[in-house]
């Protein structure tokens, strides 16, 4: 996005965009919905091809970087037999009548300043894991979305995975007794980023609306395309990263079991740091998390050093430990161990892709809620944020579901939210 006048962006961020496009009445049984991808470097150009594989087109390809668009640009046109528009400012985006929906695969600190004017404009949105960066930010999101009568999909493909599904229903049915403790870890090897010296941007990038709401600091490699994801600036950590995937997991079943309204722990331990490399990376490479339900602990688990599988089999996945018998579930699988002898019930499936992107083409045109609905993913969203404040704090944090504070710890309040750069202040629902 072109950087505009302080006033400019201001005006832009902070009201409604009048006399933006409605979503439509009906549709056709065979008409084609039109989209807009914003930020196509990685996952991004997987949700859009995937998108279009589902039947839908991509009208605009909106990026900072020039070179991301000359280099993505082709394997869209391949993909749908026409050249993606190539535009820099997303206000292009939100202007244009003819745009449906948009996918939004920024970096984590762009998406609230993405989601919140993409409602008001009328464009049902895809955007990708984790939600926000702050838990206010997550529950204007979810506001947002009710409002403007916006279909908004978070990039959780897990919702719309069977094994997930059915492992959620038989954790439900009580077949594995009462539910103690439920697990869920990734298990990876990050490589050293290094620590290279401040430059100069790349050509063609406009590294200032990359920053955009996030601290202004000079320009580092390590600092922009993917590694982003390392600083606390720009992302969430690993947890909000990698974790979420197993977390949302985790998240389905403990719904079933308790409700929507009733998923959010009140006790949340963190214990974490970087015991791998010594490089520029700022988040932990080795964290436990232990959220307290009350009638049961799931404890999260992330080795940033090892592809090593743990006792349970698999190098990313979910266990939930009933006093019957335990479901172990990883990619497209899941086997229960009855606690006496014998084998339990199992079940496989072949994980099609392309199933969160259809299903979400499909409430484009229903106007049914998604799979991975806003406030699904503002719920897994809010589990990572609960275990990086626990880190920052370095302690114990209790947390008030109903209210979703910290009552009157006012150190832990703070993270309830951040400070944005001036000139993108925080937009208006």
């Amino acid at each position: 996005m072109t950087s505009p006048t302080h006033e400019t962006r201001r005006k832009f961020l902070s009201v409604s965009l009048a006399g933006a496009a409605a979503h439509r009445a009906v549709w056709g049984a065979n008409e084609r919905i039109n989209l807009a991808l914003v930020g196509g470097r990685n996952q991004g150009r997987h949700v859009a091809l995937r998108a279009i594989q589902a039947g839908a087109h991509i009208k605009t390809f909106c990026d900072i970087d020039e070179a991301i668009i000359a280099k993505i640009s082709p394997d869209i046109e391949k993909a749908q037999n026409r050249k993606p528009e190539p535009v820099k400012d997303f206000r292009r985006v939100l202007d244009d009548r003819d745009i449906d929906a948009v996918i939004i695969a920024t970096p984590d600190h762009w998406h609230t300043h993405m989601v919140l004017p993409a409602c008001q404009a009328g464009k049902d949105v895809y955007i990708e894991k984790p939600l926000t960066q702050t838990i206010r930010e997550g529950q204007l999101m979810r506001e947002a979305a009710r409002k403007y009568n916006r279909v908004v999909q978070v990039g959780l493909q897990g919702r719309s995975s069977e094994h997930y599904r059915t492992a959620a229903e038989f954790v439900a049915s009580g077949k594995l007794g009462k539910i103690c403790l439920v697990k869920a870890w990734h298990c990876q090897v990050r490589q050293t980023i290094g620590n290279p010296p401040d430059g100069t941007p790349p050509a063609g990038a406009d590294y200032d609306a990359w920053l955009g709401p996030a601290p202004k600091r000079p320009f580092n490699i390590n600092r922009f395309h993917y590694n982003w994801r390392f600083f606390w600036d720009y992302g969430n950590s690993e947890l909000g990263n990698q974790g979420i995937h197993s977390i949302d997991g985790a998240m389905q079943a403990i719904q079933a079991l308790r409700g929507v309204e009733n998923c959010l722990p009140t006790r949340v331990s963190s214990s974490a740091g970087i015991y791998w490399l010594d490089d520029a990376k700022e988040v932990p490479d080795m964290q436990v998390v232990t959220y307290d339900f009350g009638d049961f602990l799931f404890v999260w688990e992330l080795r940033s050093f090892s592809r090593n599988r743990p006792l349970e089999g698999a190098r990313a996945g979910i266990a939930f430990y009933g006093t019957e018998a335990a479901l172990i579930a990883s990619a497209g699988r899941w086997d229960v161990y009855p606690n006496g002898r014998g084998t339990g019930p199992s079940f496989r499936t072949d994980r099609p892709l392309g199933a969160h992107e259809a299903n979400f083409l499909e409430c484009i045109k229903s106007r049914k809620r998604p799979n991975g609905d806003v406030e699904l993913g503002r719920l897994s969203t809010t589990m990572c944020h609960l275990g990086n404040i626990s880190h920052h704090l370095k302690r114990e944090v209790r947390f008030d579901p109903k209210t979703e504070t910290f009552g009157d710890d006012k150190a832990a309040n703070a993270y309830l939210t951040k400070q944005y750069r001036s000139s993108y202040p925080l937009p208006r629902v």
